[in-house]
């Protein structure tokens, strides 16, 4: 049962690998607890998965965790009914916690800027790092997509990236002429370097020639973001949010912002908005003379 639910997630959902792995995570938590009450999932009902969600409050997981351990409970159960282990879906009145709206931190372009000039050029990978704050900034990538990022899907002259996001999906998105000039530093390194085989079409790269990872990066923005004196909670996806809502400040629509993150789904793009709006609020208080206090 749980093999062909991995496959109908690889094959049929489209999911990649780390979707899948974080899919079956959660679904051991609910195999655990159906087998400590004796339970199977061909005949589990509505009143056990509510049991199984009160027990994940009950356990200390957060309400937005809470939210995606039963979507991917959700996913389960529907695998069962298509696949013909079960004729109904218990899950069909689960209901997730409720959770507020949550806004993400955002840097400014004088952030980013400090972020970069924070760099210390005279080690090798300090080329290699402004390149990847500015590819991430300028183009909205996420961590994942960026750390797969092949030379093969750079076309420079025409100033764009082929972009392979979740569920394999393929999307085009322009690279501006300041990351196109990071990038040329970063390869003058690059070209230095022994590579380790199978890796030559892998962008970034760390010391022993092989791909960088999720946790390198994150590690690194980190790093960047003390040397630079900056305050917020960031990482990697920090600037993602940031290329997005500058874009939507700049007055780019929902819709093209929600092609060139790859949401399957505008109402995840639609965060931004409320970015936006709360933006627009700080100035008001600031600067309407109605919401200055006068001076003495």
């Amino acid at each position: 049962m749980v093999k062909g639910y991995v496959r109908y997630l690889k094959l049929q959902r489209n999911f990649s690998r780390n979707t899948v792995e974080a899919y079956q995570r959660d679904l051991e938590k609910l195999l655990a607890f159906l087998k400590k009450e004796g339970k199977d999932p061909a005949t589990v009902q509505l009143e056990d998965l509510q049991a199984f969600a009160a027990g994940l409050h009950d356990i200390g997981i957060g309400p937005r965790s809470q939210c995606r351990i039963l979507s991917g409970v959700r996913a389960f159960f529907r695998y069962l009914q298509i696949d013909g282990y079960r004729d109904d879906d218990p899950t069909e009145l689960l209901e997730s916690p409720q959770i507020g709206d949550h806004l993400p931190e955002v840097l400014t372009t004088e952030e980013v800027d400090r972020l970069e000039d924070s760099i210390d050029l005279s080690k090798w990978e300090g080329h290699r790092n402004r390149a990847i704050i500015e590819v991430l900034f300028s183009c909205g990538l996420r961590v994942s997509e960026l750390v797969n990022l092949k030379l093969s899907d750079l076309y420079i002259e025409e100033q764009y990236v082929r972009v392979m996001g979740k569920g394999s999906k393929e999307r085009l998105v322009p690279i501006s002429p300041r990351a196109i000039g990071e990038l040329d530093l970063w390869f003058a390194v690059r070209r230095e370097m022994t590579i380790k085989p199978g890796e030559e079409d892998y962008v970034f790269l760390n010391r022993r020639g092989a791909h960088l990872t999720r946790v390198m990066i994150l590690i690194m923005i980190k790093q960047q973001a003390e040397a630079a004196g900056i305050r917020k909670t960031i990482s990697p996806h920090t600037l993602r949010h940031s290329f997005a809502t500058a874009l939507l400040e700049g007055g780019a629509d929902l819709r093209v912002i929600q092609a060139l993150l790859g949401h399957e789904s505008i109402g995840t793009t639609e965060i931004y908005t409320h970015i936006d709006t709360t933006a627009l609020r700080r100035e008001i208080l600031e600067h309407h003379p109605r919401n200055m206090k006068k001076k003495s």
